[in-house]
């Protein structure tokens, strides 16, 4: 197995491990407002979100950046309620809240990109000659990423379409469920830091 294929299948196992949910749950409050046909703005999106962590991981991997874990950790449900309640709040979709929500997705991803490095870090060891397992590992991410997105497109179209919930409420209900989860994740971590 080459070593590219295997950091690649650890960032995509990574972001699909339900045991750390957290990163399923924002890639979902980021996108569960969107509809199928809005598939470009995502892909921004999710871009945008991968470029930040992407940042904040070779920052902490090449040691130009030191991680208070118990902090992350407690940011990265603060960037999910904080994403769940601009969504609550948004009742238009207008192209001014989309440019906030690259911003916004930007600038998480920088956060989410500090939880992933302790275990990238760990993998990785204190080998210097890093590029090149980085990039497979931000690549399984961004794979694992669109995954999320495409099952999150397909069940907010059967919402929409098929069983004709409106947008708004099935935005409002996607994003207070998540809320909800991610308050309580916050208030858990709270004591840890």
């Amino acid at each position: 197995m080459s070593e590219f294929y295997l950091y690649f299948s650890l960032g995509l196992q990574h972001i699909l491990d339900f045991g750390g949910y957290d990163h399923i749950l924002f890639v979902t409050v980021l996108c569960g407002i969107y509809l199928l046909g809005d598939w470009k703005q995502v892909l921004i999106l999710v871009t945008a979100f991968t470029i930040g962590h992407s940042i904040t991981l070779a920052l902490s991997v090449f040691d130009r950046i030191k991680v208070n874990s118990p902090l992350i950790e407690f940011l990265i449900p603060l960037t999910i309620l904080l994403t769940a309640f601009s969504n609550i709040i948004n009742k238009d979709f207008s192209s001014r809240f989309r440019s906030f929500s690259y911003l916004m997705a930007l600038l998480f991803g920088l956060i989410h990109g500090m939880g992933f490095s302790n275990y990238l870090k760990s993998l990785l060891g204190s080998d210097n000659s890093v590029v090149k397992e980085l990039f497979a590992f931000n690549a399984g991410l961004e794979c694992g990423q669109i995954l999320i997105v495409m099952a999150i497109l397909g069940i907010s179209w059967i919402m929409i379409q098929v069983i004709k919930v409106k947008r708004r409420e099935w935005n409002l209900f996607l994003s207070s469920a998540i809320m909800g989860i991610a308050l309580v994740m916050a208030m858990e971590r709270l004591s840890s830091i």
